[in-house]
C-alpha cells in the first residue's frame, strides 16, 4: 500500500511554504497531506500543545494506511515525536533541509548563544519577530522572487513565544527508517550526519525555501528517497 506523506512545516512558517510541494506530489499521483499547525504555536508549552494538536488533525484526516512524515527546516527535530503520537503505522520519516533531533535538548541548547541573546532582546511581549526578521539579509526577498507567494508566507509566519526556544524537546527515540534531503548548503553539517547514520540521503542545489519555489525537483527527490527506504510489512513497522 503507497504510504501517504504528511509534510510538517517549520513551526517558524506556515502551510504556504510546503504547498507548492504539495501540489507537485500530488500531480505524481502520490497522495501527500499539508498541515496547518500554526494554532498550536501561540503559548508554552508549545511542544506538548503542538504534538496534540499534530495528533488531532491526522486522527480527524481519516488516513487509511502507512504514513510517513516529511518535515522541512525546524520541524525536523519533532518527527520523532509526532510518530509516536500516531496510531497509523508510521513507513519513515525524511528530513528536508532540515535540523536533526536533539532529544531532551532545547532550541538554545543547540545554537551559538549570541543568536539566542539577539533573538531574545528583540521579543514582544514574550515573542519572537517573525522567521524573514531574524536575519539582516531578508531571506523571503532573497529567496522567492513571485511576489504574491513571498506576501504569502510572510503574513502566516507566526510570532513564536520565545519559551518554545527554551523547551527541552521531547525525549523520544525513532527506530524506524530516515532520509535525508539537503535543498541548501545551511544544512550539509546534517547531510553528513545523515550519511555517517546510513540513511539515504539526496542533494539538491537549490534554497532553503526551494518547496515553495522549485517544488518540481524537490518532490522528485521525495518520491525517490520514499523508494529507497527499507520496505517493511505496515504491520512490523513501529506503533506505540
Amino acid at each position: 500500500m503507497t504510504a501517504t506523506i504528511i509534510l510538517v512545516h517549520s513551526p517558524f512558517l506556515g502551510p504556504a511554504s510546503l504547498r507548492p510541494l504539495a501540489d507537485a506530489l500530488a500531480a505524481h499521483g502520490h497522495p501527500a497531506v499539508l498541515l496547518d499547525l500554526r494554532p498550536s504555536i501561540v503559548s508554552p508549552p508549545v511542544h506538548q500543545v503542538l504534538l496534540g494538536v499534530f495528533a488531532d488533525v491526522i486522527a480527524d484526516a481519516g488516513l487509511a494506511g502507512p504514513v510517513v512524515l516529511a518535515g522541512h527546516s525546524g520541524a525536523g527535530p519533532l518527527l520523532p515525536a509526532m510518530a509516536d503520537t500516531l496510531e497509523e503505522p508510521v513507513t519513515g520519516l525524511i528530513y528536508l533541509d532540515a535540523a536533526l533531533p536533539t532529544p531532551g535538548k532545547s532550541w538554545r541548547d543547540t545554537v551559538d548563544p549570541a543568536l539566542y541573546t539577539a533573538l531574545r532582546d528583540r521579543t514582544r511581549e514574550g515573542l519572537l519577530p517573525r522567521w524573514h526578521l531574524w536575519f539582516p539579509d531578508h531571506p523571503l526577498e532573497t529567496f522567492i522572487p513571485d511576489p504574491a507567494l513571498r506576501a504569502e508566507i510572510a503574513d502566516e509566519a507566526p510570532e513564536v513565544p520565545i519559551a518554545f526556544l527554551k523547551e527541552s524537546r521531547p525525549d523520544v527515540e525513532w527506530p524506524g527508517p530516515s532520509a535525508y534531503l539537503a535543498l541548501s548548503d545551511a544544512y550539509v553539517t546534517e547531510l553528513e550526519r545523515a550519511r555517517e547514520l546510513g540513511w539515504p540521503t539526496a542533494q539538491l542545489e537549490l534554497t532553503h525555501l526551494a518547496p515553495a519555489t522549485g517544488p518540481e525537483p524537490v518532490a522528485e527527490a521525495i518520491l525517490q528517497l520514499l523508494a529507497n527506504l527499507t520496505e517493511a510489512d505496515p504491520d512490523e513497522l513501529p506503533r506505540r
